[in-house]
């Protein structure tokens, strides 16, 4: 089992560019690895706000920062960033927000949340697991076409054909509800495997992003935390794969280059939004060697214009 770990830690409290009287924001709690290091480095006048929308981890964030007064903790996903920051009189004045996305390691540690395809479990998935529809729910209601849609895009996953349509053989047998059953299935479908990678590696993804709405959250809040941000505040986002990379990427360009018109063309006159802060960062090797779950991801930074 492996011990929670924040990744490329350093890097982003470095990006961040931490002042001790700043209002942080922590869209993603986690178990606090980032949030910790950021109140370390802030002082008595300094605040955090932490968003999770995983109970667990509001649990944690609760109990861990009990005591600290500059810490505010919200159960939410960080699409309703803008709506908890003006509850608080904050939009405008953040002077860093910090995104670590993908799947934490309690989460797929803990077999009852169904994240993993290595231990039998209920196969459910959901970062909140008292909202949405289950990733059981959504293997037992999705119709091939579908199962192969959100395969095939949201894993990249070439065989997506081969792997719905096994699941809807194997569904009329019997309901897929647990984690094994599911990984099974998909490895007697797949021909081949890439070297390295559990054949069952893209079809959890694929699930775990649609029944989470993830990269729909993340394209949600990015705007939102432009306005959040105050003058040379700083956004910084840690993705662990390509699809939510490319999100990220593709935002940041964009508002470096100021608001677009419908062609895709920068407005006459339109000032940026945001700069960009250096090139994207990547783990250490040492950093891989400690932490292998880090090995896929990716630190991009930008600073809000005045």
């Amino acid at each position: 089992m492996h011990t929670h770990q924040p990744v490329l830690l350093t890097e982003a409290l470095a990006s961040l560019a931490v002042a001790r009287d700043g209002t942080y924001v922590d869209c993603t709690f986690g178990r606090g690895g980032h949030a910790a290091a950021i109140l370390a480095a802030l002082g008595p006048q300094g605040c955090l706000v932490a968003l999770d929308r995983d109970p667990d981890a509001v649990a944690a964030a609760r109990t861990r920062f009990a005591d600290e007064a500059r810490c505010r903790i919200h159960h939410a996903p960080f699409s309703a960033l803008a709506r908890i920051l003006e509850g608080e009189g904050l939009m405008g004045r953040v002077a860093g927000i910090l995104i670590d996305l993908g799947v934490s390691s309690p989460q797929l540690d803990d077999p009852t949340r169904g994240f993993s395809f290595r231990e039998s479990g209920p196969l459910d998935m959901r970062m909140d697991p008292t909202a949405g529809e289950s990733a059981a729910a959504l293997v037992a209601r999705a119709g091939e076409r579908e199962l192969i849609e959100i395969i095939r895009a949201l894993g990249e996953e070439r065989f997506a054909a081969r792997i719905a349509r096994a699941i809807v053989s194997a569904r009329a047998q019997a309901p897929i509800t647990d984690t094994l059953v599911l990984a099974e299935i998909v490895a007697r479908a797949v021909p081949t495997r890439e070297p390295g990678k559990h054949p069952a590696t893209r079809t959890f993804q694929a699930l775990r992003l649609h029944v989470n709405r993830e990269l729909d959250e993340l394209a949600e809040v990015l705007p939102q935390c432009v306005s959040a941000l105050a003058p040379a505040g700083r956004l910084v986002v840690i993705a662990f794969h390509s699809l939510e990379d490319r999100i990220a990427k593709r935002f940041l360009r964009n508002a470096a280059r100021g608001p677009l018109g419908p062609d895709g063309v920068p407005l006459p006159g339109a000032r940026p939004l945001l700069a960009l802060v250096g090139k994207a960062q990547r783990p250490s090797v040492a950093e891989c060697d400690a932490n292998p779950r880090a090995r896929s991801a990716v630190l991009r930074a930008a600073e809000r214009c005045a």
